[in-house]
């Protein structure tokens, strides 16, 4: 069964151009994995520093390797110091 997520990122104000660049590599390197079937970055339109990730997975297996990859776990460390807060991450499935 197919996995959607969707995770919400906010960072801080003077990071905004590194936290981009920091989700471009990652966005790029995630779109190579096995199972990935959509990892698409979304800039709110409303609100300056917000960003979703969303993301589409052939399994939760899948996305359970995506959660320890280099690239991921490289992504956490130095994106943390830019964020204005904790990542908010919400898992679904589709009815519809």
């Amino acid at each position: 069964m197919n996995l959607y997520i969707v995770a919400l990122f906010r960072f801080k104000e003077n990071h905004l151009f590194d936290a981009i660049e920091l989700m471009k590599k990652l966005v790029v390197e995630t779109r190579k994995e096995e199972g990935c079937l959509q990892y698409d970055l979304i800039e709110d339109r409303e609100n300056m520093g917000t960003f979703f990730l969303i993301e589409l997975w052939e399994t939760e297996e899948h996305h359970y390797l995506h959660s320890v990859k280099e690239h991921l776990l490289t992504f956490r460390q130095n994106a943390a110091p830019m964020m204005e807060s904790q990542t908010e991450v919400y898992k679904g499935k589709k009815i519809y």
